[in-house]
């Protein structure tokens, strides 16, 4: 007998310890014409802005430039102790929320209902979506960056490119790939999926205030997180895409489409820039009219299984046992140094070397924070929108653990490999100096013959392909979702191909007149304005949960459900 099954007590409902969760969001659409079926609020000053962005980089791009740069250095330099400390405190909530008994028990949805998803399509859908290509680029990049240059190098404990490096260098990559990525997505999905899939409000990211701030989110407000939560996603897939491409156009490059692909500094034209998006970005609005359940699944299936195929590649013929010790030691320097390095923010009086701890703490751990909070509301709706079913505790440690995992032993067994090859003397600098989006392609060139390496690069382009497709897709679908007020199932077609549209825009403009750097500078600062609705929606979940755990001790209902079969009365717990 459940809760709300219960014998009633003699409280009248004048008495009640605690009112029912609000169980009804009103977010206004529009009934007819082009914004049929969507908040034109929240549709039309989204589209301006983004449209802005675009016009401003392509037909004024020095003054665009500038003034990109002079933000960003006023942001990160201002905003860093925000960053760090924000992400510290979501690490924080998450695991509460999950090993809390009471809390890890409660469903997202009905008191019985099954996850709509297998484990391995939820699992592969969530890690697709949430960073397979930033993998992919960064899996030798980012060990090879810390093993030239990290805060032990800095200070002079260890030798920049030594073996004593290594261990230095995979404490900080597990580090910006680990809980801090995942534990922001997961706590912004939770508060979404909480309220969508429990109280039946709609699946947009101002129904996850509507704990803190109630009818409130219906008006303007809402529309305003709405809005900032569409331009933070399109900012922060952008650099995802932008990743992507850069490293699919040296792939095609390597294996042997031409040299008219890249530039003579290793980046790729804008001629191969825009056909990679007309590719990519074409492909990916196809597969959002398909919707999550068709497109979206089986791509991200298919990544999972190619990704683990390369990855067995690595273990089987590259560094494998030594890969194996790399992750043994990382993961172990990453949870003992978590707290610590969670919480330090460097300053410039560390003994003549605090400029350089500062500049290297900027350019690495506050732009990766900044990075995950602009990717927050796309891929924190995408996960809420495949959760329902699960329970908190489940959830929390499917959204943070497998995937924190999935990357430690890539980044291990891939990154390792590099290294080692550096190591020994077998690359002779061919990997280290390559541009980052080909060393991947570089390590494979030295670790096997030239025949096969041309088949592996040929397999890598394909998960790029896979993975762009999939991010890309998914992020227009949400976008979307968010413009419909939650419906995911009625999205227009027009709709869908504005929003892809204007993602190959974004990517190709900025890529083209400023590069990478470009579009990281302005996620940056996309990212700002969402890093307050992050902070609001972790204090929203927590008084939902809480509020959630009363209603449940006093017999009040706490689902969509058991409000409508509730008589008024309160119930003592049986």
């Amino acid at each position: 007998m459940t809760s709300e099954t219960a014998e009633p007590s003699s409280s009248s409902p004048d008495e009640l310890p605690i009112e029912p969760p609000m169980v009804d969001l009103h977010i206004s659409t529009h009934d007819s014409g082009f914004y049929d079926g969507f908040s034109r609020e929240v549709s039309i000053p989204a589209k301006v802005i983004v449209s802005l962005i675009i016009m401003w980089a392509i037909f004024f791009p020095v003054s665009a430039g500038d003034t990109l740069q002079v933000a960003n250095s006023t942001i990160i330099s201002s905003f860093s102790g925000w960053y760090v400390y924000l992400v510290a405190s979501l690490i924080a909530v998450c695991f509460a929320l999950a090993i809390f008994p009471r809390s890890g028990r409660l469903r997202l949805g009905s008191v019985d209902e099954e996850p709509e998803f297998s484990f391995f399509s939820w699992v592969s859908m969530l890690f697709g979506a949430g960073i397979g290509i930033g993998m992919l680029t960064y899996s030798t990049g980012e060990p090879l960056a810390h093993f030239a240059n990290n805060p032990d190098i800095i200070r002079g404990t260890v030798e920049a490119q030594s073996a004593e490096a290594v261990r230095s260098s995979y404490m900080w990559t597990f580090l910006h790939w680990g809980f801090g990525a995942w534990c922001t997505y997961a706590l912004v999905g939770l508060a979404i999926a909480y309220v969508s899939h429990r109280r039946g409000l709609p699946l947009t990211i101002r129904s996850s205030l509507a704990p803190l701030f109630g009818k409130g989110m219906s008006g303007l407000s809402g529309h305003i997180v709405d809005i900032v939560a569409v331009v933070a996603t399109i900012l922060g897939v952008a650099v995802t895409m932008g990743l992507g491409v850069q490293q699919f156009v040296a792939g095609l490059h390597r294996i042997g489409f031409g040299d008219w692909l890249l530039g003579q500094d290793g980046s790729a034209t804008p001629v191969a820039i825009v056909m990679a998006l007309v590719l990519l970005v074409g492909a990916s609005t196809i597969s959002a009219l398909s919707g999550v359940g068709r497109g979206i699944k089986w791509l991200s299936n298919i990544n999972m299984t190619l990704s683990l195929a390369l990855l067995g590649l690595f273990a089987l013929v590259g560094s494998g046992i030594y890969g194996l010790k790399l992750l043994g030691v990382g993961i172990w320097d990453y949870i003992v140094t978590l707290p610590e390095n969670s919480l330090t923010l460097f300053g410039s009086d560390e003994g003549g070397v605090g400029d350089a701890l500062v500049q290297w703490q900027l350019d690495w751990s506050v732009f990766y924070w900044a990075w995950w909070i602009a990717f927050a509301p796309f891929v924190g709706m995408f996960i809420a929108r495949i959760s329902r079913g699960r329970t908190i505790r489940e959830y929390m440690f499917g959204v943070t653990l497998v995937p924190s995992l999935v990357c430690f032993i890539w980044m291990a067994m891939v990154g390792g490999t590099a290294i080692e090859l550096e190591l020994s003397g077998a690359a002779e600098g061919a990997i280290v100096n390559a541009a980052i989006s080909d060393q991947l392609y570089a390590t494979l060139a030295v670790l096997l013959s030239p025949e096969i390496a041309l088949v592996v690069s040929g397999l890598v382009v394909v998960l790029l392909m896979t993975y762009l497709i999939t991010s890309a897709d998914s992020a227009i679908l949400i976008v979307n979702t968010i413009n419909g007020a939650g419906d995911d199932e009625g999205s227009r077609r027009y709709h869908i191909f504005f929003w892809g549209i204007a993602l190959a825009f974004v990517v190709g403009s900025m890529l083209i007149l400023g590069g990478i750097d470009a579009i990281r500078i302005t996620m940056i600062i996309g990212a700002l304005p969402f890093s307050f609705v992050v902070l609001a929606m972790a204090v929203s979940i927590v008084k939902a949960v809480i509020y959630d755990l009363i209603r449940k001790k006093h017999g009040v209902p706490t689902t969509a459900e058991g409000c409508e079969d509730w008589d008024g009365k309160v119930y003592p717990i049986q």
